[in-house]
């Protein structure tokens, strides 16, 4: 069961990232000052089904395509959404009350996937080889 707090650790694990935090708290993840995962605002894209309120509690990861963003979305859990702002933007979302559905190795490979999007070529080619992944 991953947490906002695993989601720091792991994100801040990753070399070269850095952490930015809005004045309403709401963290973004940055790889050499590119953005790959924040909390986002309240945006009239993501509305609760039930209420109609807009969320407040919702993630944003970079994939590395809009395949693997698509392989997300089909997971049946639907953990993952998108919105049509993100439509052909290679990117999911995740409700912060999801989290606990992930295990903290998911919620650390979806960071990992997010921040090799970002990260320098030979940045991402040396993590990997020293982490024993497979490019």
């Amino acid at each position: 069961m991953a947490t906002m707090t695993d989601l720091d650790e792991l994100a801040l694990a990753l070399p070269g990232t850095t952490k930015e935090v809005s004045e309403d708290g709401r963290p973004t993840y940055l790889a050499e000052g590119k953005m790959y995962a924040f909390h986002r605002s309240q945006r009239k894209d993501a509305v609760d089904a039930e209420t109609g309120e807009r969320l407040a509690d919702v993630l944003m990861f970079r994939t590395p395509d809009l395949e693997v963003k698509e392989l997300l979305l089909a997971d049946d859990r639907d953990i993952y959404f998108t919105t049509p702002h993100f439509n052909g933007y290679p990117a999911v979302l995740v409700r912060i009350r999801d989290l606990e559905r992930l295990d903290r190795e998911e919620l650390g490979d979806l960071l990992v996937d997010a921040w090799l999007t970002r990260v320098k070529k030979s940045v991402a080619k040396a993590w990997l080889a020293e982490n024993g992944v497979s490019d």
